[in-house]
C-alpha cells in the first residue's frame, strides 16, 4: 500500500534540499521561468485566449505536473503545437479570444486531462504507440507550417488579412521591423548561449522602444493591459451535449499529441537518469496539469520539449527547479503584467516563430526514404493532408494512424516464410536469395518469421500447401520453428491440419528449436501427440544432423523408397 502510494506520489522521492542543491535548482528555474513568460503571452494568442491565460498556463498547471508527474524536470506549460490545436478544434464552434471560445478551450482542457488521467490509472499508457515516429514527425512537420503561416500577418506587420493582402496591400512598417528584428535576434541567441534570457530581453527592449516611439499611438498592434493578480477559479457552463459531441475528436487527438509531445522530452529525460519512464504516471500528471489549467480558466498545457531541454541544459536536478520557476512567473504575474501592455504582437510572433521553426525538417523525410519508401509514403500523405484539412488537423493524424496501422495488419497477414539452406558460414539463410543446395533431397526446409496466431496461421497452411502441390515428391518437412513465439486457438488448429495433410501423404514432419509457450499450446490441442512420422529436436543442430543423416540414407537407397523414420 505504501509503495503505490509513493508512486502515486513522486515528489516523496524528491531529495532532501540542501543550499548547494536549491542554489542550482534556484539557477535552473529562473532560467526558465524568464523564458516561459514571454512564451506563454504568445502562446496564449496562438490558441485564440486572452494573453493572460498564457500565464495562467504556467502557474498551477506546472505545480500540479512535477508534483504529480514521474518526470520532475520537465517544463509544463503552454506549447506551440498543443495551442494550434486548441485554435483549429475550436474554429468552427466559437469566435476567438470570445466568452464562448473561453469556455470551449475550458471544456477542452478538461476532457483531454480526465482522458489523461484514466488512461494513466487503467495503464494504458501502451496506446501511445498507435502513433510511430513517421507519422508524429509529419504532423509536427505539418502543424509548424501552419503555425508559421499563422503568425507571419503579425511578424510581417499586416494590417489586414491574407486575402485583403492580395487586393490592397497594407503593411505597418514599424511593425514589421519589430517582428523581423525580434526574430533575428532569437536566432542569433539561441545559437550563441541558449541559457541566455533572450527572449525575455527582447520583449523588455521591445516594449520599451514601442512606448518611447508611441507606437500604440500610431495604430500599431501591442499586447494591451493585462489583468494583475492571481487567476479566479472558472466553472465552465454546460454546454449541452451536441457542443460535447463535437468536442470528442479534438479531445482525443489533444490527449494524444500532446502526450507525445511530454513523451520526447520524457524519454530524454529518463535516459540520462538512467531509469525506466513510468508513462502512466506521467499521463496521470499531465492530465491533472490539463484539469488545473481548466479550472485556472486557461487551455490544455503540454511539455515543452525546447524548454525542458533548457532546464535540463541549466543544470536542473529535481522537482525544485520547476517550483522556482513557478515562483518566478508569479512575481512577474504580480508585478511586471504593465510592462507587457506594449509589447508589439509582431514580437509575440516572432518569439512563436522562433519556436516551431526548428520543428521544420525536410531532411527528415530523405532520412525516412532511405530507410522505409512505405513509410515515407505514409508520412507524406499524413503531412499533406493535415495542411490539405487545416483547420480540422485531426484527419491528418488519423490518415496516418490508420495507413500505418493497416500497414501493421498487412504485414501481420503476410508473415515472411522462406525456404533455408546451409549458408557456407554455417547460418541458415534463404536458401533461394543466397542460392543454396537443399538440405535434404525431397525436403522443404521452411522458417516462419510471425507468431503462428488468426492472422499468420492461413498463410502458414497455404504457403506448404502449395510446395507440396509443387513438389509431389517432397517425403520430408522440416520445420525451424525458434522465431515462432506464440500460437493461439487458430494457430493451433491450423498446424493440426497440416499434420493431418502431412501424414495422409506420409511425409515426416520435423520441429526444430519449439519455445516452450507455443509448444504447450500445441501440445494441449492434442497436435503433438507420439507419431513415428513427427520428430523434435531441441536445437537447430540437431535438425542439420538430421537432414545430413537423410541425405546419406538417401545417396545409398533407391529414390522411390517411402521417407525414412529416424
Amino acid at each position: 500500500m505504501r509503495s503505490a502510494l509513493a508512486r502515486r506520489l513522486p515528489f516523496l522521492h524528491w531529495p532532501r534540499p540542501t543550499a548547494a542543491l536549491l542554489r542550482g535548482e534556484a539557477l535552473a528555474g529562473l532560467t526558465v521561468g524568464l523564458m516561459v513568460i514571454p512564451q506563454g503571452v504568445a502562446y496564449a494568442q496562438l490558441a485564440g485566449m486572452p494573453l493572460v491565460t498564457g500565464i495562467y498556463a504556467s502557474l498551477l498547471p506546472a505545480l500540479v505536473a512535477v508534483l504529480f508527474s514521474a518526470s520532475a524536470r520537465l517544463s509544463v506549460g503552454p506549447t506551440a503545437l498543443t495551442c494550434l490545436m486548441v485554435f483549429t478544434s475550436l474554429m468552427p464552434l466559437a469566435e476567438p479570444g470570445s466568452p464562448q471560445w473561453v469556455e470551449l478551450a475550458v471544456w477542452l482542457a478538461l476532457l483531454s486531462g480526465l482522458l489523461q488521467v484514466a488512461l494513466g490509472l487503467f495503464r494504458f499508457g501502451w496506446l501511445l504507440n498507435l502513433i510511430n515516429s513517421p507519422v508524429l514527425m509529419a504532423f509536427t512537420q505539418a502543424a509548424a507550417v501552419l503555425i508559421i503561416t499563422s503568425q507571419l500577418p503579425a511578424l510581417l506587420g499586416f494590417r489586414v488579412g491574407w486575402t485583403e493582402m492580395l487586393r490592397q496591400p497594407a503593411i505597418d512598417p514599424l511593425a514589421t521591423a519589430f517582428g523581423l528584428a525580434a526574430l533575428a535576434v532569437l536566432m542569433m541567441a539561441r545559437r550563441w548561449k541558449p541559457t541566455f534570457p533572450g527572449v525575455l530581453l527582447i520583449v523588455a527592449v521591445a516594449a520599451a522602444l514601442s512606448y518611447v516611439t508611441g507606437f500604440a499611438t500610431r495604430g500599431g498592434a501591442v499586447v494591451g493591459p493585462l489583468p494583475r493578480g492571481l487567476p479566479t477559479p472558472y466553472l465552465p457552463g454546460w454546454p449541452g451535449w451536441h457542443v460535447l459531441g463535437q468536442l470528442v475528436l479534438p479531445t482525443l487527438v489533444v490527449t494524444l499529441v500532446s502526450f507525445l509531445e511530454t513523451a520526447s522530452s520524457a524519454k530524454v529525460d529518463s535516459q540520462r537518469k538512467g531509469e525506466r519512464w513510468d508513462q502512466d504516471q506521467d499521463l496521470i500528471g499531465q492530465g491533472l496539469a490539463k484539469i488545473a489549467s481548466g479550472f485556472s480558466g486557461a487551455f490544455a498545457t503540454s511539455s515543452s520539449f525546447s524548454r525542458s531541454a533548457l532546464n535540463l541544459y541549466a543544470g536542473a536536478q529535481t522537482g525544485w527547479a520547476t517550483i522556482f520557476s513557478v515562483g518566478v512567473v508569479l512575481l512577474a504575474l504580480l508585478l511586471f503584467t504593465p510592462v507587457l501592455r506594449f509589447v508589439p504582437q509582431a514580437v509575440l510572433a516572432a518569439i512563436v516563430v522562433a519556436a516551431v521553426l526548428g520543428l521544420i525538417r525536410p531532411r527528415e523525410f530523405a532520412r525516412l526514404w532511405r530507410i522505409s519508401r512505405v513509410e515515407t509514403a505514409i508520412a507524406a500523405a499524413t503531412f499533406v493532408v493535415t495542411l490539405a484539412a487545416a483547420p480540422a488537423l485531426y484527419w491528418g493524424v488519423l490518415t496516418g494512424v490508420l495507413m500505418s496501422l493497416s500497414l501493421f495488419l498487412y504485414q501481420r497477414l503476410h508473415p515472411r516464410i522462406i525456404e533455408v539452406g546451409l549458408h557456407p558460414d554455417g547460418s541458415l539463410r534463404d536458401r533461394h536469395l543466397w542460392h543454396l543446395s537443399p538440405l535434404a533431397p525431397h525436403t522443404y526446409a521452411l522458417r516462419m518469421d510471425a507468431a503462428l496466431d488468426f492472422a499468420a496461421a492461413s498463410r502458414f497452411e497455404r504457403n506448404l500447401t502449395e510446395y507440396l502441390t509443387a513438389h509431389p515428391d517432397t517425403r520430408h518437412v522440416c520445420l525451424f520453428a525458434q522465431p515462432i513465439n506464440r500460437v493461439d486457438a487458430t494457430g493451433a488448429e491450423v498446424f493440426a491440419r497440416v499434420l493431418h495433410l502431412l501424414h495422409t501423404r506420409e511425409i515426416t514432419l520435423h520441429i526444430a528449436g519449439m519455445k516452450l509457450p507455443a509448444e504447450r499450446v500445441l501440445t494441449a490441442a492434442g497436435a503433438l501427440a507420439p507419431d513415428p512420422l513427427l520428430r523434435h529436436y531441441r536445437t537447430d543442430a540437431e535438425a542439420l544432423a538430421a537432414m545430413r543423416a537423410i541425405a546419406e540414407a538417401l545417396r545409398t537407397q533407391p529414390a522411390d523408397l517411402p521417407a525414412m523414420a529416424i
